[in-house]
């Protein structure tokens, strides 16, 4: 079993207010949800407004099949408009860990 985790560190455009920022992004983590079937939230800089931080995780049996889901993932973040992409963390979890 393989356990894969993105965290993505976002700047967001022009947003005056915390529910600006839920209007933005809470579409792109509905769509990493409903597209790859991974678990997504939005799990930091909750106070601020132009900042977002989302996490998303996903199990599977295959390492390969994994990493291709997570590569999609991060291509669908990093190509949203409305935000800009500052980071990626990646990590990958085994049975030897």
């Amino acid at each position: 079993m393989y356990v894969g985790t993105l965290s993505f560190d976002l700047l967001l455009g022009d947003i005056r207010s915390l529910k600006e920022k839920r209007s933005v992004v809470r579409p792109i983590v509905a769509e990493l949800q409903r597209k790859y079937s991974v678990s997504a939230a939005e799990v930091d800089h909750m106070d601020l407004h132009r900042r977002a931080g989302i996490g998303l995780a996903m199990v599977s049996g295959d390492t390969g099949h994994l990493t291709d889901v997570l590569d999609r993932c991060e291509r669908l973040v990093a190509g949203c408009p409305e935000v800009e992409l500052l980071s990626v963390r990646r990590r990958l979890h085994g049975d030897d860990d």
